[in-house]
């Protein structure tokens, strides 16, 4: 099948996903890497070890020693999943026997990362992390100098080679040429300041009244991750009434029972689903505190004194979900990406129209559809992406590049540096070098030093993807005394603006109606994932045998409604189909694809309500032969999946009585849930209809 793979795309090996690499961990000293290189562990045995990190990290910064010449500093912080650190100590080392200079945080949040190294002028940066996944994953989320942009697919390839080609021997023999600095302290500071600034965090809207957060009760849900304790310091920081940290524990147990993976799919949780012993979230301590607090305060915010509210990270604090409790209905309301991107350009439209009016409201593809047409309904421009808010931060590159253009004036602009900046906007330049060196020649030019071209206004308002990423401006003070904009991802800041947003939004209105909006800040259409976990991602590319069954079964099942294909050049082994209306509930689309940092597959099902019978059938007919054709007969979960779903066939069983590793029975039987094999009930874990299926394969 890889033979025939190479024919049919001929397209260069890429070991990065959707953001850097992400696997499960073992140590090279373990049996099933004994005697492979880490190259072979990797792509055979699907597990990065610490020799893979400190090649992997090594070949990087030669690469960036090679193109930008020594002195080399770069930014390295973790989320706190490694405690021994073997993995985050071999990044460290790959760095230094390079022969650059390690700047290392500690454990920070993601975007501290990219921040510090753009206010210390550094040659790039690592985050060691695997982000909301398990916690026996671990991975690189790497950050190139240019505006801190994640790596783009040639890249990824040129990242790829390197990491392919090189010795582990000759780089375990190097000595640690570049010096160790420890910045920890320096990072946090920079990051209070950055936080808390108001112009970042909304707080001072432009000539209106400040907002204020003395109303607000708050349960923090860091995810026993890199915002442990950062997070609620930020936020009594900002003035909230009362800043309660539930999951605040940092070290091995990352996004157990916490954190926003967990909520993903859930629009509003019940008391039943948190405190019945076998329900959902029977260990989310977190969820837990706000029905707590929020019964017992439950008729001051019926009478609008008070509020509480939620703010749920993950991991390494890049992704946000908020969540409200909502005394009307006794319940919590979350929002995830999509709402809470939503709240943000609300309120952009509502305190500064006219610099807004038309601008970019960027969302990937795992939208609610509905969320694009409320936006273009505040005057705001839609702008469909792949996955992964590398994508939404290219769009901000190439506008920034435009915008510099325009200032200059064309007849500034020597013919071939207008050729280039053309080139620019093309979707088939992924390569970040090539901004950088288009943008060089823009501040080489005479009378100009760049820099009022750099603070320009750009039409540009939110970037979001529906699993937390948010991404608006924000200005970075340097040292040197200059303020330049940046775009990350943050948690953080996503929270402070979507808190910004609806204290601001909130005046004037009763509490009923600032409840009805937080339940439905847009009216929402259909949005459903069906999964397949433990799978070979090798049999899933553009018109494989199996991408053509999986394309033929959604066109069978959509009747007489018309599929239309779209091909993302970023991903191009994406099969996405969109229909103008599905059943009478107007614009629906379908796509499946490889997750990018998750051994699965997804199918995404995006529409209004009236579709969503026809758009439940076509996700079935396909998560059908995706589990029938794509698992992966050598994955030890998939062998243990098997084994618990036989133990199953005779009826509920108490998930304690159940036969399986208990390292991994947490992570199983979760990711089984979320394939829709088995499902809790009172008397234990039974098997649901595709599960019975399944198991009769």
């Amino acid at each position: 099948m890889a033979e025939k793979k190479e024919e049919e795309s001929p397209r260069p090996e890429r070991i990065q996903g959707t953001d850097g690499i992400r696997r499960e961990v073992r140590l090279a000293s373990h049996k099933e890497c004994r005697g492979l290189t880490p190259q072979q562990v990797f792509r055979e045995r699907g597990f990065i070890t610490e020799q893979f990190m400190e090649l992997y990290a090594c070949c990087h910064a030669r690469s960036l020693l090679a193109r930008r010449g020594a002195p080399l500093e770069i930014v390295i912080g973790w989320d706190p999943r490694d405690v021994d650190g073997k993995f985050t100590g071999a990044v460290v080392r790959g760095v230094r026997k390079a022969g650059a200079v390690a700047r290392v945080l500690g454990t920070v949040p993601t975007p501290l990362v990219p921040l510090y190294m753009l206010y210390k002028n550094c040659g790039g940066g690592f985050m060691v992390t695997a982000s909301h996944n398990p916690k026996d994953q671990n991975g690189i989320k790497t950050f190139l100098a240019f505006r801190g942009m994640k790596l783009l697919p040639e890249n990824d390839v040129e990242l790829t080679r390197d990491v392919l080609a090189a010795d582990y021997e000759e780089i375990a023999r190097l000595p640690l040429a570049g010096a160790r600095k420890n910045c920890r302290r320096e990072a946090l500071n920079l990051f209070q300041r950055f936080s808390v600034d108001p112009e970042n965090a909304w707080t001072h809207p432009a000539g209106r009244e400040k907002v204020t957060f003395d109303n607000v009760t708050l349960v923090v849900d860091p995810a026993n991750g890199a915002l442990s304790g950062i997070a609620a310091e930020v936020f009594r920081a900002m003035g909230f009434a009362s800043v309660i940290e539930e999951n605040g524990d940092p070290g091995a147990n990352v996004n157990l029972h916490s954190g926003v993976a967990d909520l993903e799919g859930h629009h509003k949780i019940t008391r039943s689903q948190v405190f019945d012993k076998s329900s959902l979230f029977a260990g989310h301590r977190a969820l837990k505190r706000l029905f707590e607090i929020g019964k017992k305060h439950k008729a001051s915010i019926l009478s609008g004194r008070r509020r509480v509210a939620g703010a749920v990270f993950d991991a390494d604090g890049d992704r946000f979900f908020r969540l409200d409790y909502d005394p009307f209905e006794d319940a919590l309301i979350v929002s995830s990406g999509d709402e809470t991107a939503f709240m943000q350009a609300r309120y952009l439209m509502a305190v500064e129209p006219e610099r807004y009016r038309g601008a970019l409201y960027i969302n990937t593809v795992e939208s609610d559809l509905n969320a694009a047409v409320a936006a273009a309904k505040l005057g705001l421009t839609p702008h469909l992406t792949p996955v992964g808010d590398k994508w939404i931060l290219l769009k901000t590159a190439r506008m920034i590049a435009e915008a510099r253009q325009k200032a200059l004036g064309s007849k500034n602009i020597p013919p071939a540096l207008r050729q280039g900046l053309r080139q620019l906007g093309k979707k088939s330049v992924l390569d970040v070098g090539r901004f950088e060196a288009v943008e060089e020649q823009l501040d080489s030019l005479k009378g100009r030093d760049g820099e009022e071209a750099r603070n320009l206004d750009l039409p540009f308002a939110v970037g979001s993807e529906e699993t937390g990423h948010n991404i608006t401006r924000a200005r970075l003070d340097l040292p040197d005394g200059r303020a330049v904009p940046v775009f990350f991802g943050n948690g953080l800041k996503s929270a402070l603006n979507t808190f910004s947003a609806t204290q601001y939004l909130a005046r004037g209105r009763t509490v009923s109606e600032q409840f009805s909006r937080l339940r439905r800040p847009f009216p929402p259409g259909f949005k459903a994932t069906l999964y397949a976990y433990y799978i070979d991602k090798e049999l899933f590319y553009k018109n494989s045998p199996v991408w053509k069954k999986v394309r033929q079964a959604i066109k069978s099942e959509a009747g007489e409604a018309e599929a239309k294909a779209m091909v993302f050049g970023e991903d191009p082994d994406m099969l996405y189909l969109s229909f103008a209306d599905l059943a009478g509930g107007g614009p629906a689309a379908v796509f499946v694809r490889n997750s990018g940092t998750e051994n699965k597959i997804g199918i995404n099902l995006r529409g209004g309500k009236k579709a969503a019978p026809r758009l439940k059938a076509m996700g079935e007919s396909a998560i059908r032969i995706l589990l029938a054709e794509m698992k992966d007969p050598a994955d030890a979960y998939g062998l243990m999946e098997k084994e618990i779903l036989r133990q199953l066939q005779g009826g509920p069983r108490p998930e304690g009585d159940l036969e399986v590793e208990e390292r991994v029975r947490v992570r199983l039987f979760a990711e089984m849930g979320k394939q829709g094999l088995v499902e809790k009930t009172p008397g234990g874990l039974r098997l649901t209809r595709r599960g019975r299926w399944y198991v009769n394969l």
